[in-house]
């Protein structure tokens, strides 16, 4: 009579830290197809009682698109742990000899025992979960990937590690704009897109040769610097975004849609041309807080971009009337600005009511555009 076969595990050299005696936490690596093999992904819902289970939230497949495209690529480096929950199941083999454990953390076989004919998986993956899903469409299978695992029998347990892990804030939004311009390697489209306006934004900031420059609030300003930087890098950034990104912008035709390369130089020159002949159009509302001047204030920079956009579609920036031509239009809309006081004709709004909406600033928008083309055309 044969014996019963034994049960299949994984077994991986690991090291074993114990934080709390009652709690190992196992750190190894395991290959992309392997951890398929001991981990699901336990997605937050509710049984038919009601009642909550599972943790994770839903796939967003965009986000993992992004990541198999970077795992697909020629240089991957991947350092990020997947986090998963492993059963009380697992053994651990210390090594033998003097030196397997340094006090903090000890050496050693990791054995997780597997799954037979389609049964549940071993363990949960607690964070990761996006990661996880691309690392599964890679097509590299055998990329060694980092895992951080604890033992958890309980899914009580299991949520409130998920809870702890995922409890911290993202990365500052202005913070991820300002570090893109430093990215050299391919970044995920939504990503590359706000690239350009971000190094233009710093170029603004710090060229001698910028009116902008000292005046934009970026996530590296300092405290000593912050007080004179009177515009935030978001204004900036969404005015360039918009006038690249929109078919009538005028930066738009610096942009090659089919090379992905981008005229800088171009781009530059009519910045500069028309951002100079607002800051000596509206000298009294430059570089003062936006609580002493809208101008400087998201609603003004959105929409003066946009009627830079209007400007600028019929300006030759390399002609030598260029400048005379952007200052004299700038100046059909000036006696009608209220910036820094009293109430906007046609709007209806002090000068201070003027907030960074979406409304407002498109109503403003709409008013300079108009303004600039019932003055320029003899009806006012």
């Amino acid at each position: 009579m044969s014996g019963s076969r034994p049960a299949p595990v994984l077994a991986r050299r690991a090291l074993r830290v114990l934080q709390t005696p009652d709690c190992p936490l196992y750190l190894f690596s395991l290959t992309a197809s392997e951890i398929m093999r001991i981990a699901d992904i336990s997605r937050v819902s509710r049984d038919q009682a009601g009642d909550l289970i599972g943790y994770q939230r839903p796939e967003v497949r965009q986000h993992i698109q992004e990541i198999v495209d970077y795992l697909d690529s020629d240089q991957v480096i991947f350092p990020n742990p997947i986090i998963i929950a492993l059963p009380s199941t697992v053994r651990f083999t210390c090594s033998r000899g003097p030196n397997v454990t340094d006090g903090s953390a000890t050496g050693g076989m990791l054995e997780i025992p597997l799954s037979a004919n389609g049964g549940p998986k071993p363990g949960w993956i607690v964070d990761g979960q996006q990661r996880t899903l691309a690392l599964a469409r890679a097509r590299r299978q055998d990329l060694p990937v980092p895992v951080n695992a604890f033992v958890a029998d309980s899914i009580d347990l299991q949520r409130d590690q998920f809870l702890r892990i995922n409890n911290t804030k993202p990365l500052p939004r202005g913070l991820v704009t300002e570090l893109l311009p430093t990215i050299t390697s391919p970044l995920p489209p939504r990503l590359a897109l706000r690239q350009t306006p971000s190094a233009l934004c710093d170029l603004l900031n710090t060229d001698d040769a910028s009116p902008f420059r000292g005046l934009i609030r970026r996530a590296s300003t300092t405290a000593e610097t912050r007080q004179r930087a009177a515009i935030t890098d978001t204004s900036i950034i969404n005015m360039l975004h918009e006038s690249l990104t929109t078919p009538s912008g005028c930066l738009f035709p610096f942009r090659n849609m089919t090379s992905g390369e981008t005229d800088f130089a171009g781009l530059w020159q009519v910045l500069l041309l028309y951002w100079t002949a607002v800051r000596d159009t509206f000298p009294d509302a430059w570089g003062k807080p936006a609580s002493q001047s809208r101008l400087m204030h998201g609603a003004g920079i959105r929409a003066m971009g946009r009627l830079m956009d209007r400007i600028m579609a019929t300006v030759d920036p390399h002609h030598d009337t260029a400048d005379a031509q952007v200052r004299h239009d700038l100046a059909l809309v000036a006696p009608h600005c209220r910036w820094t006081s009293g109430t906007w004709d046609g709007l209806g709004l002090r000068w201070n009511e003027v907030q960074n909406v979406p409304r407002h600033t498109n109503e403003l928008s709409n008013h300079l555009i108009r303004l600039h083309r019932d003055v320029k055309a003899g009806q006012r």
